[in-house]
């Protein structure tokens, strides 16, 4: 949101069908229409609408791997990636094998300071010290491949589960599943790397089934239908885009968890951030549990955050979720510094430049788990591709890369590589988020390279920033049972976004909040009824105070809970005076 100087364009979403959606309130068909929905079938969010476990590729082959080492009782090693995504991956992974029957399975998760990403050298000397005759890399892997080879050298078995855009050349595993990798016709290419893990698993208990292994073991065949929480966090905290298949896995997570049916770590963190299990929605997984849970990865350990959801018992949960909780503050805290320094780097352009390209910025004294964070936040706002850097080890630099709509950065890596092969010495991601190491010494020549061939890549890419409404809201619909139909109409995410509107208000009252919020009260054009709003960091530069008459307003609509009073508010994502 923002009350600067320079408004985001209002674009009118078109209707990408005119498909008829019959039995649907007018304003939802119009939102489902915006999004490309044009079928009752793409609204059906059963379980039962989810392809099967064989049309993954491999998967097959990897259960029948898992199988024979549980038959053996092998040992069995998780090695997981320091974001939500890979501890949910590793927490299921763990979860589920244990109640599958492995009787040796434990995790690994490489520290990003010591050890930094993935299945590296390092990494599979320290499985084999625990014995591990068979290594499960969850959401990771796919470019491991010297780790891969170090780990064949051992005679340690590996299965690669991934998600992420593989090279040109694919590490040696017994079995990769990834439905990024060529060959694979599964009906999705954006499962998160727990969407993989959880597919792997399903895969496992149809072929132990198979061999009659419950049975025999005299073990109960588990539900994994309990492990939908941790999929649906995993897969909105990555951010990975929304199709059908990821919203039925996120809407029946979501719905695990209002009936009380999730895990107590989860339970924990919701608690901690203050939001109610009963409606809980798509958004306060991805902006209230997914950050405390980073927030071990990014400044400590993610053995942390796999252990608050691994918990067991509400206390040892409620204790792991507070830490998480402080050491999130503490994140946010170095990112305020992060981006003030950031910004002053901008100041230095002239006022009337348009930004360049693609941005890289470095600083020696920024924090390596915060730089993606960094990143994503000045993408949205100068509508730029962004990669920031910190120091890592050894004269290198690690970076964190953040891109716009249209603008694929892992292929822009990809061909740098290509063009510069001296330049970068690990890259891997996707299309709006990657991560790259190279040589300190070598920035400025990145630097040109980067944009050289961000430049190449722009014609086709909008670099006018613009906000996408649904159009305006009827004074018949600014009501909050409106709001209480789009809040659960979604799950809402990455390319399903969360329906936002357009409008003029007059403003009644304002008052700011902590020096940069703004409360108001406002009034609809023709209306009598007064409804609250709020806009979170606003340029009070650009603000007009008390002179401020009329808005135009790009906003969500929501149901505040204050003191057992409902009532609706408008959340405000920008802000532009149009009579002051």
């Amino acid at each position: 949101m923002s009350a600067a100087a320079g408004f985001k364009q209002i674009r009118r979403r078109s209707a990408d069908t005119g498909a008829d959606l019959p039995g649907l309130h007018p304003l939802l068909a119009r939102i489902y229409r915006h999004r490309g929905i044009d079928s009752a079938e793409q609204l059906d969010l059963a379980l039962s609408r989810l392809p099967k476990p064989d049309a993954l590729l491999n998967a097959g082959r990897a259960a029948s791997l898992l199988g024979e080492h549980l038959h053996r009782q092998s040992r069995i090693l998780i090695v997981g990636d320091f974001d939500a995504d890979g501890a949910t991956s590793t927490a299921l992974a763990l979860g589920a094998l244990r109640e599958l029957g492995a009787e040796q399975v434990d995790y690994l998760v490489p520290n990003r300071f010591e050890y930094g990403y993935g299945l590296t050298r390092p990494i599979v000397a320290l499985a084999a010290e625990r014995g591990a005759q068979l290594i499960i890399t969850v959401d990771n892997g796919i470019s491991s491949i010297d780790g891969v080879a170090a780990a064949r050298e051992r005679g340690i078995a590996t299965l690669v589960t991934d998600h992420h855009l593989p090279g040109a050349e694919l590490p040696v595993a017994d079995v990769i599943v990834n439905p990024n990798q060529p060959g694979c016709d599964f009906p999705t290419k954006a499962l998160a790397g727990v969407g993989v893990i959880f597919y792997v698993m399903l895969a496992l208990r149809a072929e132990l089934r198979s061999r009659d292994w419950f049975a025999q073991r005299g073990i109960e065949e588990p539900n994994l239908g309990r492990y939908l929480d941790l999929v649906a966090l995993g897969t909105v905290a990555d951010v990975v885009p929304l199709d059908h298949i990821n919203r039925v896995l996120v809407a029946a997570g979501l719905e695990r968890m209002r009936h009380g049916q999730a895990r107590e770590g989860i339970l924990a963190l919701l608690r901690v951030a203050g939001r109610p299990v009963h409606n809980l929605v798509a958004s306060d997984l991805g902006f209230s549990v997914g950050p405390r849970l980073n927030a071990a990865g990014r400044l400590d350990d993610m053995s942390l955050g796999i252990e608050c959801l691994l918990a067991e018992s509400p206390a040892r949960a409620d204790q792991l979720a507070a830490e998480l909780h402080q050491l999130n503050l503490d994140r946010r805290q170095i990112e305020a510094g992060m981006q003030r320094e950031a910004l002053a780097i901008l100041a230095t352009y002239p006022d009337t430049a348009e930004p360049p390209v693609a941005l890289t910025l470095y600083d020696a004294n920024w924090h390596q788990g915060v730089i993606g964070i960094l990143a994503s936040r000045l993408k949205d706002r100068l509508h730029r591709p962004v990669i920031a850097f910190a120091d890592g080890d050894e004269g290198e630099v690690k970076g964190s890369a953040r891109s716009i709509p249209g603008l694929h950065i892992r292929d822009v890596l990809d061909a740098i590589a290509a063009r510069h092969p001296e330049l970068l010495s690990k890259f891997g991601g996707h299309a709006m988020a990657a991560g790259l190491t190279l040589s300190r010494e070598d920035l400025p020549a990145f630097d040109t390279a980067f944009r050289e061939e961000v430049a190449r890549h722009a014609a086709d890419v909008d670099l006018q920033a613009s906000l996408a409404s649904d159009g305006e809201l009827s004074m018949a619909e600014l009501n909050m049972d409106t709001a209480a139909l789009v809040r659960f109409a979604g799950p809402w995410g990455q390319h399903f976004p969360e329906p936002q509107f357009d409008g003029e208000f007059e403003v009644l009252n304002h008052r700011v909040l902590q020096d940069k919020h703004l409360k108001l009260v406002l009034q609809p054009a023709g209306s009598t009824e007064a409804i609250d709003a709020i806009a979170f960091n606003v340029d009070l530069e650009h603000w007009p105070g008390e002179q401020a008459r009329r808005v135009r307003l790009v906003y969500r609509l929501d149901v505040n809970e204050y003191r057992g009073r409902r009532s609706l508010q408008l959340m405000v994502e920008q802000i532009e005076c149009i009579d002051a």
